[in-house]
């Protein structure tokens, strides 16, 4: 299951969506904004899958978002922009409602609309030469209010508005330092740590990820919880993981969930 410019590969439970333009720093066009929408959507309802790593090809970015030679036909008025930023707000939220536990393996730089889709996943690991910011103010442009709330999730308001603000491209111990990244790593290693967190999720029962996931997303929204959401805080003791993994603790052994 691949195209040109985005490239998937399934692994047993872990998926790995890969931005696959390098010469562009892994910049997104229309198209592939358009295909990672579908793809991020096909690997949410596949049941076999624990994690979805998301990372750039190449080695030298993450992802430098939008495509900005695409300015002059797609997005040079607000009507368009507004069309464009539907078709991004899509992507960027198959990414952040992804069933499944998400991880960016962020190598190289991870700017702009880069940083934005990094910070709708569930965990990013980076390099320790990995730079980070979003400029989109040299620009003259905005982040969206989808993309700036994830953001403000990440960091809280006070940080989110110094880098929009300063529009200032930052290493990656200060992006640590800012909440920006769960974890700094040699850059020779970045792969390998990203891939160890995600087989240590997959051993995980698949159920409880996905629940820990929508209670954390339901957690960020203010109204109170329902007597309904309350109840489904317990569900989990009737499913059949929760009866392997019980009988794995008292016998001292690795559970093999299920995902029931």
């Amino acid at each position: 299951m691949s195209s040109e410019s985005i490239l998937v590969a399934v692994d047993g439970p872990i998926a790995t969506v890969t931005f696959n333009r390098p010469q562009q720093r892994n910049a997104l066009d229309y198209a592939a904004w358009q295909r990672l929408a579908q793809v991020m959507g096909e690997l949410s309802a596949d049941d076999a899958l624990r994690c979805v790593v998301l990372r750039g090809a190449g080695g030298q970015a993450f992802s430098a978002g939008a495509d900005i030679s695409e300015f002059p036909t797609r997005r040079l008025n607000a009507q368009q922009a507004a069309q464009y930023g539907a078709v991004t707000h899509r992507a960027m939220q198959a990414i952040a409602e992804c069933r499944h536990p998400t991880l960016a393996l962020i190598e190289g730089s991870c700017v702009g609309g880069g940083l934005e889709m990094a910070s709708m996943c569930d965990m990013r690991i980076c390099g320790a030469s990995s730079r980070f910011g979003v400029p989109v103010n040299k620009l003259g442009l905005v982040m969206s209010y989808g993309e700036l709330r994830g953001l403000i999730a990440l960091t809280g308001s006070a940080i989110a508005m110094e880098i929009v603000l300063e529009g200032r491209v930052f290493d990656a111990r200060e992006a640590l330092d800012k909440r920006l990244v769960n974890r700094v790593v040699a850059d020779a290693q970045v792969a390998e740590e990203s891939y160890a967190a995600a087989r240590r999720i997959c051993q995980g029962a698949p159920l409880v990820a996905r629940w820990h996931k929508r209670f954390a997303q339901r957690l960020a929204r203010p109204e109170p919880l329902t007597a309904e959401e309350w109840s489904e805080s317990y569900a989990c003791f009737d499913t059949e993981d929760f009866r392997i993994g019980y009988r794995a603790f008292l016998d001292k052994t690795r559970p093999e969930f299920v995902g029931r």
